[in-house]
């Protein structure tokens, strides 16, 4: 009887295995993850219902795609970056799981294949959303904005509210005023959400010579900057109730978690340690905000 050995810690498969797994890594998975919470809202309140469970599929694994090409460039373009921070040195490329020339691979296979996918099962219009999204982030955040100003997440934060426009132009080959105020919402929703982690792990940015607001300006000053865009965002999520023709169930959100934020900001403001509360409740904010806006949707 012939031994068949499945996995060798020193072995072949073994390497091939976590090979794969750090390409895996390399797109972020829990960012898109985020990304597609707003993707699908996004594509019903387009429809006015529910758009196709075929058209959905194919935006989010398009979507996919493109983010995740985006991403595994962008570890490429941040690898000497990610070494020098606790947070993030061991990537996949600071821990030397996988090489550059894969990360630049893998990033271009995906954006292609990104493109290609939503022009073939879903339009043009997606295809060229996400991909101009992908082209945004690699070349104006990573490449240019991230290592020059502390505005780089507020400029660069845009390509993060561009899957809302793919959403909408999937279902409707075009985009509308609602789509531009969930894009602002998203966009206004980045800064705040992104400053609270760069507070908790300013020295990381300091060592690495990433000039992070709460680098350039300090805790306190980046505190009222926080402050200041979640009171904007709130308003501007409040704005599309109006916009959208949406009814009680995401007025009642809206007004809710958009307090809730700037509360959270405020507490952050007066003891910056709670720094990580903002982070955590800006993810809660964002998904329960796109839920509640897909649930007045189908209940009105």
């Amino acid at each position: 009887m012939t031994e068949v050995v499945l996995t060798d810690p020193r072995g072949a498969p073994a390497a091939f295995g976590e090979r794969v797994r750090g390409w895996v890594a390399l797109t972020k998975p829990r960012i898109i993850e985020l990304l597609l919470v707003t993707t699908v809202p996004a594509m019903i309140l387009a429809a006015d219902g529910w758009p196709g469970t075929w058209l959905v599929a194919a935006t989010l694994i398009g979507g996919t795609l493109s983010a995740g090409g985006a991403n595994a460039i962008n570890n490429f373009v941040d690898r000497d970056i990610d070494a020098h921070m606790r947070r993030t040195r061991h990537r996949p490329l600071p821990a030397h799981r996988v090489g550059p020339i894969d990360a630049l691979v893998v990033g271009g296979t995906l954006g292609v294949a990104g493109f290609v996918w939503l022009a073939v099962f879903v339009n043009l219009a997606s295809a060229a959303l996400a991909t101009g999204a992908l082209a945004f982030y690699v070349a104006v955040y990573s490449l240019y904005l991230k290592r020059r100003t502390s505005q780089n997440i507020v400029i660069g934060g845009a390509a993060g509210a561009v899957p809302v426009l793919v959403g909408w132009a999937a279902v409707t080959g075009e985009v509308a005023p609602a789509a531009w105020v969930l894009f602002a919402i998203v966009f206004y929703w980045t800064p705040p959400h992104f400053w609270a982690l760069a507070i908790r792990f300013e020295e990381d940015y300091r060592r690495a010579g990433v000039p992070m607001l709460p680098v350039v300006a300090g805790a306190r000053a980046t505190a009222d900057q926080i402050v200041m865009y979640a009171v904007l965002l709130a308003g501007v999520a409040l704005l599309l109730h109006p916009v959208a023709g949406l009814g009680w169930v995401y007025l009642a959100a809206a007004g809710v978690l958009g307090a809730g934020f700037v509360i959270e900001a405020l507490r952050m403001r007066r003891d910056h340690r709670r720094a990580m509360n903002v982070f955590q409740f800006s993810n809660v904010y964002l998904t329960l905000l796109f839920s509640a806006l897909a649930l007045d949707v189908f209940v009105l």
